[in-house]
């Protein structure tokens, strides 16, 4: 078999007026309001967690109970997704996020029954309550069947020439950071009113309703082959999976394992890079809060003004940056060169200043802005269209074992070293920086 990547390129074309039928739009706004789902709990989460009895440590914990089960979930959905369809395994994972939400809002209401207690020097004061108990299902729902970003990812691949997938994976960028601006503004604005923090919650609910109703109504399946003419015994089999082999596109393969997956080329070193990515990420999305509330005096108003200008400077970034530095520079020289800004930024908190806070905004902008989408646009390039969604499964049970450990080990570290966290995780993507140099090799193999 030919693997030369001209051949397989050839071999996987789809045809040019395929590709032209499917609009990004309802792709991109199913993306905003999963964002603007998660994003909209984000600034009252912390405090919602002490409430009930939680501490730092808890919160971390509680925090990584989505990534811990998407481990599990996203492997298999993206398998899903290259047999029996993208649109299929979107909406089961939306149907999933949508049930979550009921679960969690649900959890509110609950009596703050106390199941057990725990004073220890190193994990500190907690109490584990009933509606705590509720909220760690209700995550760990939404992470089992949590395999949305990849499969929406894999997607994008499917149907986005390759000289447009940097661009591309950035308006999907840019869709997050919206929902990042929307939704911590919009949760800010309900906590004030008289139903508290179940406004929030309930609004989560309601923008995933309207999320699973695009997917079905809007979003198109793309694998080329699908039942047509009368409905055969055969074909009923085939929806049902017992005969998919023969329903399948020439770019479509079976159920590779992992160890085949660690075969391909390149794939192992971009899937480790992903998990030193994510793992900075996380340790800074658990100790940001804690480090807000206790260096900063905010509460939930300063942390949503906080994430919008962060969102609102990666649309800058992202929206006009990225295209222009694009067409001058390579994949490799973009996320090499984000990398650093985005270390740096890291740094930049560690004294807890007002100041330094907002201007490593800046700094984490220029840096993720450049990096991730130039980041999963090499990675799409490297996995090629026969294993784009099991690839990108993986990718996502790796930045979900990373944040296990990340969101653990930022709410653990803050209560031992305070700000001084965010020195680990500028550390770990000063790593990722150095190692991001062998993606320039990767970039020629891929020419050739």
């Amino acid at each position: 078999m030919e693997t030369g990547p001209e051949s397989v390129r050839q071999e996987n074309r789809p045809d040019p007026p395929a590709r032209e039928r499917i609009s990004l739009l309802p792709l991109l706004t199913v993306n905003f309001i999963g964002t603007l789902g998660f994003s909209i709990v984000l600034p009252f989460l912390v405090f919602l967690v002490n409430r009930l009895g939680g501490n730092a440590f808890i919160y971390g914990l509680a925090s990584s109970m989505y990534p811990a089960f998407q481990l599990i979930g996203a492997p298999v959905l993206g398998r899903w997704s290259d047999i029996y369809g993208r649109k299929k395994i979107l909406l089961l994972s939306q149907v999933g996020t949508l049930l979550s939400w009921i679960i969690f809002l649900g959890a509110l209401f609950l009596p703050v029954v106390t199941l057990f207690q725990v004073d220890s020097e190193v994990l500190g004061t907690f109490a584990f309550t009933l509606p705590l108990a509720a909220l760690f299902f209700a995550r760990a729902f939404d992470g089992l069947t949590g395999g949305n970003v990849s499969v929406a990812n894999a997607y994008l691949a499917d149907i986005t020439e390759e000289k447009d997938r940097n661009r591309n994976f950035g308006k999907m960028s840019i869709s997050s950071n919206l929902g990042f601006i929307v939704g911590p503004a919009l949760a800010g604005l309900l906590s004030i009113t008289a139903y508290g923090e179940a406004a929030p919650v309930l609004g989560a609910v309601v923008i995933s309703l309207i999320g699973t109703l695009l997917i079905i109504f809007y979003i198109p399946e793309n694998r080329e082959c699908s039942l047509k003419g009368p409905v055969k015994a055969e074909d009923i089999r085939k929806v049902f999976g017992y005969e998919i082999k023969e329903c399948r596109t020439v770019r479509e393969t079976g159920k590779p394992s992992f160890r085949e997956v660690l075969k391909l080329p390149n794939i192992p070193y971009m899937l480790g890079l992903y998990f030193l990515i994510f793992l900075g990420f996380n340790i800074f999305y658990t100790a940001f809060p804690l480090h807000a509330i206790a260096a900063l005096d905010w509460g939930i108003a300063g942390m949503g003004v906080y994430f919008t200008v962060l969102s609102g400077l990666l649309i800058i970034v992202q929206g006009s940056i990225l295209p222009r530095l694009s067409k001058r520079y390579s994949e490799a020289s973009l996320i090499i060169f984000g990398s650093l800004m985005l270390g740096t930024n890291f740094l930049l908190l560690i004294p807890g200043n007002l100041f330094l806070t907002y201007l490593a905004t800046g700094f984490f902008a220029m840096g993720d802005g450049l990096m991730w989408p130039s980041f999963l646009s090499l990675l799409s390039k490297i996995a090629g269209k026969n294993y784009q969604g099991t690839v990108q499964g993986f990718a996502g049970s790796f930045g979900g074992l990373a944040s296990i450990t990340g969101l653990i080990l930022g709410g653990f570290l803050y209560e031992l070293l305070a700000g001084r966290a965010f020195l680990l995780a500028g550390m770990i993507i000063y790593i990722v920086f150095f190692l991001n140099f062998r993606l320039r090799r990767f970039e020629k193999e891929l020419k050739y």
